[in-house]
């Protein structure tokens, strides 16, 4: 069965790239292009995992992880981000993201950690 996973990115383009690449390594995906609408696609598809940009505009990334972590506290959901301060990335660890992932100029890099990430989470939830 492949794991479902909830990519969340207001920038189109990185959405559709890592869909690509996310499928080409066997996970099925599913996107949202904001806080707001990652919320409703949690509660409706139930992913494995999520995959959240930090900078989004409206409700950001560390707001949505808070009201994610009020519905579901074992979700696994990994930082995107591009560019963060210290005090943000302290905020995400004490919400209890699972991971980060920085947004490189490689891309396969990117698919890398990603899938890195994902396989760790398998294994811990004994997948």
């Amino acid at each position: 069965m492949k794991k479902k996973i909830l990519v969340v990115d207001d920038e189109p383009d990185f959405l559709k790239v890592i869909t690509i690449r996310l499928k080409a390594n066997n996970y099925r995906v599913i996107t949202a292009t904001s806080g707001k609408e990652a919320l409703k696609k949690i509660k409706q598809e139930k992913p494995d995992a999520v995959l959240l940009d930090i900078l989004m505009p409206k409700l950001d990334g560390l707001e949505t992880l808070k009201k994610i972590r009020k519905q579901n506290k074992g979700l696994p959901v990994y930082i995107i981000t591009a560019f963060s301060t210290e005090e943000r990335l302290k905020l995400a660890r004490k919400l209890n993201a699972s991971g980060f992932i920085m947004k490189t100029s490689s891309l396969k890099k990117e698919v890398e950690n990603i899938t890195a990430a994902l396989r760790m989470a398998d294994k811990y939830h004994g997948s």
